[in-house]
């Protein structure tokens, strides 16, 4: 198992039960107490967590899960998804936006050999990425970055997108349900990823089957802006069945 997969499962666990213990990280992980207690040490240098005597403890406030350590997980899941997003791009499809997340990503390297896409994003990450294809037109919005998902937020991406008419948007998103809506971790970026879905004609969201059923604490949108859903076939059809219901056409992609 790669080290950032382990570091995201450590900080994931750290989320769900505020402590992690060596031996016990080291028998569900397949690695040695040496390796986590390696692993712990360099996330304690970041000031992720704590270090205590035979294990760490969350640091503070229970914080959103940073992206860069969000790559690892489901990621069969994303890129079955976003190969299945990738098809719903058509030829009279010119423009695209992208907010940030691991599967948007996976999204976006799924698009980056259509010719003649207009990519608008207010993800760093993925701008680098496509800002090296010739085949690409990039927009990227200005705004204050967020180290956790690599997004430009505020009122500099929001004033960009208020002036924009895209064809598709593709959102990522930390939770989704019929009550709740579109929702994600971050009251800023739920701001400015509800001017994206404002901005185009028609949304997608990208989303493993670990979100559906889930709500973070800030809504982005209502289900009712939103077209279709493409998740992974681990979601439960109880799950799904409700999202239809709702209106939303769901795509359960096999990874």
């Amino acid at each position: 198992m790669r080290q950032d997969v382990r570091l995201g499962l450590i900080l994931q666990q750290l989320n769900e039960s505020g402590s992690v213990g060596v031996t016990e990280l080291a028998e569900q992980l397949h690695v040695s107490e040496a390796s986590v207690r390696r692993d712990l040490h360099r996330l304690e240098e970041q000031n992720l967590l704590t270090r205590t005597h035979g294990g760490a403890v969350a640091s503070g406030v229970l914080y959103e899960l940073p992206m860069r350590y969000r790559g690892g997980q489901h990621h069969d899941a994303k890129r079955a998804i976003a190969a299945a997003a990738a098809d719903q791009v058509t030829a009279e499809t010119m423009s695209v936006g992208l907010n940030g997340g691991t599967t948007t990503t996976e999204v976006a390297r799924a698009l980056s050999g259509r010719p003649g896409l207009r990519v608008v994003t207010n993800a760093l990450n993925i701008a680098s990425e496509l800002a090296v294809r010739s085949n690409i037109e990039l927009v990227v919005c200005g705004g204050s970055a967020r180290a956790e998902s690599y997004e430009l937020v505020g009122p500099l991406a929001e004033l960009t997108l208020a002036n924009l008419n895209l064809d598709l948007a593709f959102i990522g998103v930390d939770g989704i349900s019929p009550a709740a809506g579109l929702t994600t971790h971050h009251e800023v970026e739920a701001q400015t990823n509800r001017c994206l879905v404002r901005a185009a004609a028609r949304v997608i969201v990208v989303a493993d089957s670990a979100k559906i059923g889930r709500r973070g604490f800030a809504r982005i949108s209502e289900l009712n802006a939103v077209s279709d859903l493409v998740t992974d076939s681990e979601a439960r059809d109880a799950d799904v069945t409700e999202l239809e219901r709702a209106g939303l056409r769901v795509h359960r992609a096999e990874p």
